[in-house]
């Protein structure tokens, strides 16, 4: 699977040229409707010889375009005022009918496009494996999942929060987000959580990440958890709700900017290694295999394994 994936809300994106081609047909819908009613106006008035006045020929315009209410211009003995009558009755009615043709086609046509990607990308969420599965789409939920793109590991992100979710999309490309409860049993399977190799729970709501956390270890008993935990009284329940490694972002964040204070050359080197987009430096973790275990790294010959 690739990183990252596709998203419901990417039809913000795709409606915004879509809603500026309605705008425009709208736009020239109601110039052309305005040319007609006073095209019909002017008409009556002087087809009648103006023996009714601009108001009624305005009345007779409009009751015309809406084809009810009775006529206050007699058309009897006048066939040329009954020619006019059916001209502007067509005209008006053709751009009722395209006006309300494009909203309907544009309503029906969003609802659609809409529930296709949305069961695309529940499908590709579902069938994706040995990924991560980020819930909450937040201020911590985008360092999560820029993160996990800048490495280059499969992702499913979670959220209800549609600016959370807009947000992700316009600074991530093909993203796999699902709109939704990640507390809720069915999100999570919608994200293969049986597949996944580990999930953040990761909301501003420690109530919703113990949920989350006890959702997931229900659904994956083997799944790795990492959970945000606001308020260090709620760290033992998140632990004991199924959670591996609980993180406060205040605690790291008071720690950081001490360390900005004390020890600012260490977290010059961590800002370098961890926020430099070109090189994009990580210190990762692998597993040793057993024939390498007790030798120095002398006999390794590292050298030959340089790119």
């Amino acid at each position: 699977m690739e990183t990252g994936g596709i998203f419901a809300h990417e039809q913000h994106m795709s409606s915004k040229p879509q809603l500026s081609q309605l705008y425009r047909r709208l736009t020239w819908a109601t110039i052309i409707l305005i040319v007609i009613i006073v095209v019909g106006t002017l008409g009556y008035w002087l087809i009648t010889d103006r023996q009714y006045s601009l108001i009624d020929s305005f009345y007779m315009t409009f009751i015309t375009i809406r084809v009810g209410f009775g006529e206050i211009i007699d058309l009897s003995g006048n066939s040329g005022v009954g020619l006019f009558t059916i001209f502007i009755s067509m005209a008006g009615i053709g751009v009722l009918a395209y006006v309300v043709t494009n909203i309907t086609a544009f309503l029906v046509e969003g609802e659609l496009k809409d529930s296709f990607r949305r069961r695309k990308m529940e499908s590709k969420a579902r069938d994706s494996k040995g990924h991560y599965i980020i819930c909450g789409l937040g201020s911590v939920g985008f360092h999560v999942v820029s993160e996990l793109h800048a490495t280059g590991r499969p992702h499913v992100g979670i959220d209800t929060n549609g600016k959370n979710i807009e947000k992700i999309m316009e600074s991530f490309k093909n993203e796999i987000i699902l709109e939704g409860d990640a507390t809720d049993n069915d999100v999570l399977l919608k994200a293969g959580i049986t597949q996944a190799r580990g999930l953040f729970a990761v909301t501003n709501d420690d109530n919703q990440n113990l949920v989350i956390c006890l959702t997931a270890r229900q659904l994956n008993p083997g799944l790795r958890i990492v959970a945000r935990c606001n308020e260090p009284k709620n760290s033992e329940k998140m632990s004991r709700a199924g959670a591996g490694a609980i993180v406060s972002p205040a605690s790291i964040g008071g720690m950081r900017i001490a360390s900005e204070m004390i020890r600012p050359t260490v977290v010059s080197f961590l800002d370098i290694m961890l926020h430099d987009g070109d090189k994009n430096l990580r210190v990762e973790e692998l597993a040793v295999p057993s024939s390498l275990v007790g030798k120095t790294l002398s006999v390794l010959q590292l050298k030959k394994h340089r790119q």
